[in-house]
């Protein structure tokens, strides 16, 4: 068994939160080794063009690598691309690979991330019913989404939807499941979430809500192809191709097995430091503690995975930093263009300013969401160069009046 002798920091996990850490490190001057492992066998790469400008042909997955393989090793760092974790041992500080190598540490990084969740359905091991999450699966869909295909995605989340006008381009007859009276009920309420269906509606998107697939229907033998997906209501939806789009589950069982204190994510502070001071986790992963906030957030999110990569390295490094920034994230969808920082409820009071009903349906409008006067959350959606007068906002109690009036202006809300 293969044991690497010199130890310094580990990361776990390579995926853009890793990759930050260690442009941080790297640029920080830091000087013990740096070991990267994954179970990928791909350098660190950015997720949202997998459902979004790669999935639709619009840009070379390779665009997607935050750097090549050489950049890495350029700058000493120690590659384990293909060969997962598969175990921590705290007090010896050494993580073992799946190949046997050991591997010591001084300070560890999880960044394990995590992956789609699965319905325990009968069928659901028919080839053809699929996930999202890393780059083959996302070129293995591309592939499939073609012209006349019958797609149905269930979930009517973010990645469903993207996937769904993914589709649509692509020529394909998509229909999604929603299980809840409207899609992304929970985060935008159901004023927008009717819209964002609408617009899906009009682009010939068969979006169903209140639809719960109850099983996944095939050839007779153990992984034959799906042909449909029966509903609750007894229905039968034709399938070629079944995309299972409900959401993710957080890769915390290394964490887990090692002691580490975990609830629905490894749990850390601040910092990033978990219940072992050798150990920081973050990304997708981490159920954080904010600096500002009384609540652990857990976010996985494009920009959250690179902040928390960056504030680990910082933490590292000896810098006095924390968790302190607003949680943000951006789709595109036909011409529905957003960018939405806080942290909100689909049950927050909505507050709107500008033109949501706009001809091609997408619109040009920001949203406020309000929890007892006070502003969780805010979207542009088509009107750019805002968000950060946006964020501005997150936090302050605001009369609802000024919120929606487009003759005052941004900059002037927060001390009015």
């Amino acid at each position: 068994m293969a044991r690497e002798s010199a130890a310094g920091t580990v990361i776990i996990g390579a995926g853009l939160t890793a990759a930050h850490v260690i442009e941080t490190l790297t640029a920080g001057g830091y000087a013990d080794p740096i070991t990267l492992v994954g179970d990928e066998g791909e350098p660190p790469y950015e997720r949202p063009p997998l459902s979004k400008e790669a999935l639709q042909g619009g840009a070379p997955y390779e665009d997607a690598y935050v750097h090549d393989e050489d950049w890495y090793r350029q700058a000493g760092v120690r590659l384990h691309l293909d060969d997962a974790a598969i175990a921590l041992d705290p007090a010896a500080r050494t993580v073992r690979l799946a190949s046997g190598t050991t591997l010591a540490y001084d300070r560890l990084v999880l960044a394990t991330g995590a992956r789609p969740r699965l319905l325990d359905l009968p069928g659901a091991d028919a080839a053809g019913v699929v996930t999202l999450r890393s780059m083959a699966d996302s070129r293995r869909l591309h592939e499939r989404l073609t012209p006349g295909a019958r797609v149905v995605i269930v979930g009517g989340g973010w990645i469903g939807l993207e996937v769904a006008a993914a589709a649509t381009a692509a020529g394909s007859r998509v229909t999604v499941l929603e299980a809840g009276p409207t899609p992304l009920g929970g985060v935008l309420g159901p004023r927008l979430g009717d819209h964002l269906a609408a617009l899906h509606r009009a682009h010939g998107v068969d979006l169903r809500t209140e639809a719960s697939a109850v099983e996944f229907l095939g050839a007779d033998d153990p992984g034959g192809a799906v042909t449909g997906v029966r509903l609750a209501t007894g229905e039968e939806v034709p399938a070629d191709l079944v995309l299972v789009a409900v959401g993710a589950t957080p890769n915390t069982e290394l964490a887990a097995a090692a002691g580490l204190d975990v609830d629905g994510g490894i749990l850390t502070d601040a910092r990033l430091v978990t219940s072992d001071d050798a150990m920081l986790a973050a990304g997708d992963v981490a159920a954080a503690e904010h600096a500002h906030r009384a609540d652990r957030l857990r976010v996985e999110h494009w920009d959250n995975a690179i902040r928390q990569g960056r504030l680990a390295g910082r933490i590292l490094l000896g810098e006095d930093a924390a968790y302190d920034w607003q949680p943000y994230f951006y789709t595109d969808q036909y011409g529905f263009g957003m960018e939405y920082v806080g942290h909100g409820s689909g049950d927050d009071d909505l507050v709107l300013r500008g033109d949501v009903a706009a001809a091609d349906g997408a619109g040009e409008f920001l949203a406020f969401w309000l929890r007892a006067g006070v502003v969780t959350a805010a979207m542009n959606v088509n009107i750019w160069d805002v968000n950060d007068q946006l964020r501005a906002l997150i936090g302050a109690r605001i009369d609802p009046a000024r919120l929606a009036d487009p003759g005052i202006p941004l900059a002037e809300l927060a001390g009015g």
